[in-house]
């Protein structure tokens, strides 16, 4: 299996190169963050975030959407059993997808914006009691997208932060498997139970930054990896 994540800057750069990239990646369960509805991977489904109010007072109301922008988008060739709520709809979703190895809920993020001192806070405080439920029956779950959040290196946007997601996915019995890559602020986490004893294969792409200004990043795991 193999699942990937990235931000594509709304799609700032070059679409066309954009959807070829994230067609090469292959991934089974593809997240892209700051996504747009005119990059369509071939997938059977896609599920969306609403696209942020352009209304004063918002906490998006310093970015501008667009109608066919979105924060979160999941795309996968996996059917759906149900779409599970969360804290903040424009945000953050999970959908609970049929895989070959059981259920999985993935749930597709952004923790923050470019004002990480104030709204990566308040996301944070949102969104952990999303992951103690979601897995509180037992349930498997994947986390993935943009944390803003460096787990090696340097403390970014604060050790608070950091200690306070790598506690969460401790307590949720989840591996964060991009926890070591460098210059890395997309990542996925996943439970224990759902990787077994399987090895994750890291990939990484877009390390230039000439599509968007993160790296995309997948990992692969099971008898493909």
């Amino acid at each position: 299996m193999k699942i990937a994540t990235w931000n594509i800057e709304r799609m700032a750069r070059s679409p066309a190169k954009i959807q070829l990239a994230c067609e090469q990646v292959q991934a089974d369960i593809l997240i892209l963050t700051e996504s747009d509805d005119r990059i369509c991977p071939g997938y059977e489904y896609a599920f969306h975030t609403p696209t942020p109010p352009d209304i004063e007072g918002s906490r998006f109301g310093t970015i501008r959407y667009a109608p066919t922008e979105h924060r979160v988008s999941v795309f996968t060739n996996y059917p759906c059993v149900r779409r599970h709520t969360t804290a903040d709809e424009y945000t953050s979703l999970c959908v609970e997808l049929e895989t070959e190895r059981g259920n999985l809920l993935v749930y597709g993020t952004i923790i923050g914006t470019h004002d990480v001192t104030t709204v990566f806070p308040q996301d944070l405080k949102r969104q952990l009691p999303d992951f103690e439920r979601l897995t509180a029956d037992g349930n498997r779950l994947c986390v993935c997208g943009d944390f803003n959040c460096f787990f090696t290196g340097r403390c970014w946007p604060s050790r608070a932060g950091r200690d306070a997601l790598l506690q969460a996915f401790s307590q949720n019995r989840m591996k964060l498997l991009t926890r070591e890559q460098p210059d890395c602020i997309d990542h996925i986490a996943i439970s224990e139970q759902f990787l077994g004893s399987d090895a994750a294969h890291i990939e990484e792409w877009n390390l230039d930054k000439k599509l968007s200004d993160h790296k995309g990043i997948a990992i692969q795991f099971g008898k493909e990896g």
